[in-house]
């Protein structure tokens, strides 16, 4: 789960980036309403967690923008502006959750999670390929009905490939929904960690090496 941070409050900012980071998600940064604007037209978020009063404005504005070109990203806007106008103007402005400061890292990621759940398209809650199960909200992995431990990071590749089944996926799309802004694409970052997820999976393979375009999540005859 990749999530943008729009918070000019740097050691803030910083502090809930280490926490979620920690959690296993991919964290930008943003400071200002034209830096998170301009992160939110070359990025794909699954997530943005908007402070309200920016250097540069309010977050609302960015907020209204995004749903005008019907970008659909769930955002929580998080403020110490927590008075009853100051939430219903977030909300109906087109904030999907509300959360006051201070408040507590574990609430915020649990938002978090609770908002990536919520399919954005018919998603299925529960993501099968063959005998292989990924249920994307108790993050738990299965085989042959046997659970399988994987890395944050096994996990957010394996749930992007699953949730693009039968389609070839490439490196850089990997890089960009599971890493943060400053992984480098050229590396082989990817390829070593779905080296290692293979390996978890084990026997029938199902991801597969397109040579030269990437990788594909799909059932294969024997």
């Amino acid at each position: 789960m990749r999530v943008l941070i729009v918070e000019d409050d740097t050691r803030l900012a910083a502090h809930v980036a280490a926490a979620l980071t920690a959690s296993g998600l991919s964290v930008d940064l943003a400071g200002s309403v034209a830096a998170a604007d301009e992160k939110a037209w070359t990025t794909e978020y699954d997530a943005m967690v908007l402070d309200r009063m920016l250097p540069d404005g309010d977050s609302l504005g960015l907020l209204a923008r995004l749903r005008a070109r019907d970008d659909t990203t769930p955002v929580i806007v998080l403020t110490a502006r927590a008075d009853l106008p100051d939430r219903l103007a977030g909300l109906d402005g087109g904030a999907d959750d509300y959360l006051a400061k201070p408040f507590a890292l574990p609430e915020l990621l649990a938002r978090l999670r609770a908002l990536g759940r919520r399919p954005r398209t018919a998603a299925p809650p529960v993501l099968r390929l063959g005998d292989l199960e990924l249920d994307p909200a108790s993050m738990r992995v299965s085989r042959t009905g046997r659970e399988l431990v994987l890395t944050a990071k096994e996990f957010a590749l394996l749930e992007h490939l699953l949730r693009n089944a039968g389609r070839v996926v490439s490196r850089s799309e990997l890089v960009e929904h599971c890493w943060d802004e400053f992984a480098d694409p050229a590396s082989n970052v990817v390829d070593v960690r779905i080296r290692l997820l293979r390996g978890k999976l084990g026997d029938p393979p199902l991801v597969h090496t397109v040579r030269g375009a990437g990788y594909v999540a799909e059932e294969r005859p024997r």
